[in-house]
């Protein structure tokens, strides 16, 4: 554990003067976030610490402090600080900066190894720091131009200008507006604007000089108004400009204005981009400088990362983990386990857009082979090379100890499957004491395993052979000769050899003693199968589970197992599996082609009816049927255990070339989701019965938006989405009028509880039912409700109502903002192999009548 997880630094400096150096080690290493863009930026601060400069010449050591990796674990852990204390509040508080970090790092710059290289390119950092620092100067002199407190771009301000010197000039622009103007009565104190427009129109190509004498003119006339007027304007309303521009300005002066301000422009501009070019090339130096291939030796991949959703005091954790052999990340959920990606981890690790972030990083050594995939097989070769190195001795030796494991493996799963109680080892102990010598000792104990062996095999044969007994009578006669023939099926003594009672004759029965106690212990169930009737199996069975073989599909297994009874007993194992696979598959096919009705949906008793009916692969449902002759639960007789050996080994026959797995796969996980709608629709509709709209609504929510999933692969995949719309419709209205009824109220606590149903159901469901395809009935029931609180507005009620309203109003009108949160249901189980059947007939039969149906 130390070696895969802990690692050492070695830290270097100066403490008050003096230097120091200590070697720690370190499990997780912690980094700070504030202040830190990614990863790399985190670990270059942990690592030099305090303000690094040099000494005088005299001295060789730097100020501060640095860390140096001496020694990295094969799985190198990140611990990332996102909470601090917050000394003003007195509580810690979460940070939730964003912070990047890549898929591989190179950890060479931080090792102690590589010190001199890494401190002369901090050193050339440091420089080109300066030099950017220099050059962002330079930059903002020409991008915040002016001596006063506001300033602007200088090129903005010169281009400014120029569109100043180009506009048209004020008396032209009266020019054009004298016809409209002389339709107007005019005060005497207008008379020096009419006067210019009577000279402007008698000369449409007036000279520069008539428009100084007639500005001229007009300024005198002005100065004289101003003494007995001081308050009244030189011109009207009307003709003022209606944007700043030159009064007058001839060509020459506008070409000379315009020529040179273009021109200082230019080189502006110029001077400007030259200057951010600098500032991006020394940039993209910095960030190249790392990227030596003398310090790119030791890659560490992602492998985990640990995530955390919520607030400093509280929150929900999840993992994302890399599936090496697959090549997928997968995403860990308290029990659900998902497969991912790595734009999902990278939203849900990063930070900054909400409060989800990462606090932990796992990352493994690149370059170990025992932690990589592709070099496993590199690995075995190896290993084979090494073997077919040794001498024919030991290679002799190898094989035959490879081939005694092998036999040991064969008979325990011969013991498991078979489920025989073994003769406790204090049966062998008993005998020893009648012994004289060690030899007889030794003796004594090989032959009583040997007969606890033969009797447990002894066993076996008798229960298998009283259970086919059975089968049998219960097929000719019926239920009374099958019980009779179980009174008849007396457990005789097991008789060993002769050899084995000659040499012991006080075994047999110390074994049968000790059966005789075990048989107490040893409870046998009654399983009820269709037009075969009840079969013994024993408790201990390995694997067996009663509601497994109460399910309808193992029932099926089993009765067809049952039919080719004759074909086995004539033609062997495989004859006998090939015949009950071609029952089974022609039931099950049969059942897929019957028409459902409103009460039944054959594709909840088996799956394969689910793949008939969407038209699955043929190796899809050729393997899952026979996964299910495997299944280690029919242990119980010879016939059944035969035909399940025979399944099991032609599965392993069957291999990556045969059938794509992801495919396969893929129709399982579509059945088990479907499975999964279905009971979350049923519990629906059964909390809804009772009354219990709050529960209702939140399963029925994830029943639809589950569904909707299913139904965009073929209108077979899921159930029936008209149902489930209705009866979330029939929730959401109770439940607001509900809401609406404890908003009414005016008691504090009603009001909370009326105003946090609205939040935590009824929007977040509104919200999710305008994004998908909403229907008429839907957007209905939704202006109803919206209506009902709307009206409140035209009212008069308490101020703190009206709070409260104003609040939330705005969220159920347009929820399109929303980030959606719905609460999830408590997790039902959809995979427990229960029949579903009874239970979706018994709901379908309970909705269109009136009492209501508990199903147990």
């Amino acid at each position: 554990m130390v070696q895969l997880f802990y690692g050492t630094f070695l830290t270097e400096g100066i403490h008050e003067g003096k230097p120091f150096c200590n070697n720690e080690t370190f499990g997780q290493y912690p980094l700070q976030v504030n202040g830190y863009r990614n990863l790399d930026e985190c670990l270059e601060g942990a690592m030099v610490e305090g303000d690094i400069e040099l000494l005088p010449s005299d001295h060789s050591v730097k100020y501060g402090q640095e860390r140096w990796f001496t020694k990295l674990p094969p799985v190198l852990t990140f611990e990332l600080s996102r909470f601090e204390f917050n000394q003003s509040l007195g509580q810690p508080e979460k940070i939730h900066n964003k912070l990047e970090f890549p898929q591989i790092i190179y950890m060479d710059r931080y090792m102690y190894r590589s010190k001199e290289l890494v401190r002369s390119k901090r050193e050339c950092i440091r420089k080109l720091k300066e030099e950017i620092k220099v050059l962002q100067q330079k930059l903002e002199r020409y991008v915040k131009y002016g001596s006063g407190p506001a300033r602007f771009p200088l090129p903005d301000m010169l281009k400014y200008v120029i569109e100043f010197a180009s506009t048209k000039p004020a008396s032209e622009n009266s020019a054009s507006q004298s016809d409209a103007r002389m339709t107007l009565p005019l005060s005497s104190e207008h008379c020096p604007a009419s006067d210019l427009i009577s000279k402007e129109s008698t000369s449409k190509e007036s000279t520069s000089q008539d428009a100084e004498s007639t500005f001229s003119s007009e300024g005198s006339l002005h100065k004289s108004k101003v003494a007995n007027q001081p308050l009244t304007p030189s011109r009207s309303s009307m003709e003022m400009p209606s944007h700043p521009a030159p009064r007058t300005v001839t060509d020459e002066e506008i070409n000379f204005v315009k020529t040179c301000l273009q021109r200082w422009r230019s080189e502006i501009e110029q001077d400007i981009q030259d200057l951010k070019n600098c500032i991006a090339s020394t940039t993209q130096t910095i960030e190249q400088m790392y990227c030596d291939p003398l310090l790119r030796q030791v890659p560490y991949r992602l492998h985990a990362v640990l995530v955390h959703e919520g607030q400093a005091n509280a929150g929900h954790y999840w993992a994302y983990i890399y599936n090496q052999p697959r090549q997928v990340w997968l995403k860990y959920n308290d029990i659900s386990v998902t497969e991912s990606s790595w734009e999902e981890l990278e939203r849900d690790s990063y930070g900054g857009l909400r409060n989800v972030s990462a606090y932990c990083l796992m990352y493994i050594n690149d370059k170990l082979p025992h932690f990589s995939a592709e070099a496993a097989p590199n690995e075995l070769d190896q290993m084979s090379g090494e073997v077919e190195a040794l001498s024919v001795e030991l290679k002799h030796y190898i094989q035959e100890d490879n081939w005694r494991f092998e036999q040991e493996v064969e008979e325990w799963e011969e013991e498991q499957s078979c489920k025989i109680p073994q003769m406790e080892s204090s049966t062998s102990s008993a005998s020893q004491d009648f012994s004289s010598s060690q030899e007889s000792s030794v003796a004594s104990s090989h032959g009583a395993r040997c007969l606890s062996s033969e009797h447990a095999v002894i066993v076996k044969e008798q229960t298998a052979q009283a259970i086919a007994n059975t089968a049998r009578a219960y097929e000719k006669s019926g239920v009374e000769a099958a019980l009779s023939e179980l009174k008849e099926a007396e457990p005789q003594k097991p008789m060993s050899p002769e050899t084995d009672l000659a040499e012991q004759p006080e075994q047999p029965a110390q074994a049968h003693d000790a059966e005789s106690a075990a048989q107490p212990n040893a409870e046998v169930s009654e399983v009820e199968i269709p037009s075969v009737g009840r079969i013994l199996v024993r408790s201990d069975a390995d694997g067996y589970d009663e509601e497994v073989m109460l399910s309808p599909a193992m029932q099926g297994v089993i009765l067809a197992i049952a039919k080719a009874r004759q074909t086995f007993d004539r033609d062997g194992s495989e004859a006998g599996l090939i015949k009950a696979f071609h029952e089974e598959y022609s039931r099950l096919y049969q059942l897929a082609k019957e028409t459902p009705t409103s009460h039944s949906d054959p594709r909840l008793q088996h799956v394969l009816v689910y793949f008939f009916q969407n038209e699955a692969p043929k190796r899809v449902v050729e393997r899952t049927l026979l996964e299910q002759f495997a299944d280690k639960n029919l242990s119980y007789d010879e016939r059944s255990i035969s035909i399940m050996k025979v399944a099991q080994a032609k599965l392993k026959e069957i291999g990556p070339d045969d059938m794509n797995m992801e495919e396969y796969k893929k129709w399982h996980e579509d059945y088990s989701l479907f499975r999964k709608v279905s009971v979350y629709l049923l519990t629906g509709l059964e909390l809804y019965q009772k009354g219990k709209y709050q529960e209702a609504l939140s399963y029925l929510v994830y029943a639809y938006q589950s569904n909707a999933a299913l139904l965009m692969k073929g209108p077979r995949r899921g159930v029936k989405e008209s149902v489930i719309a209705l009866y979330r419709r029939k929730c959401l209205l109770e439940l607001n009028a509900k809401a609406a009824s404890l908003f009414e109220t005016n008691d504090e606590h009603s009001v909370t509880e009326g105003i946090n149903v609205m939040n935590e159901l009824i929007i977040p469901c509104i919200h999710l039912i305008i994004n998908n395809d909403i229907s008429k009935d839907d957007l209905d029931a939704i202006e109803i409700m919206r209506n009902h609180w709307c009206s409140y507005l035209g009212q008069d009620i308490a101020e703190n109502l009206q709070l409260c309203l104003g609040e939330f109003l705005p969220r159920l009108l347009d929820p399109s903002a929303e980030i959606i949160v719905l609460k999830e249901p408590p997790t039902i189980r959809p995979n427990s192999p229960y029949d579903l059947c009874s239970r979706f007939a018994a709901v379908m039969e309970s909705i269109q009548g009136v009492s209501t149906v508990t199903v147990k």
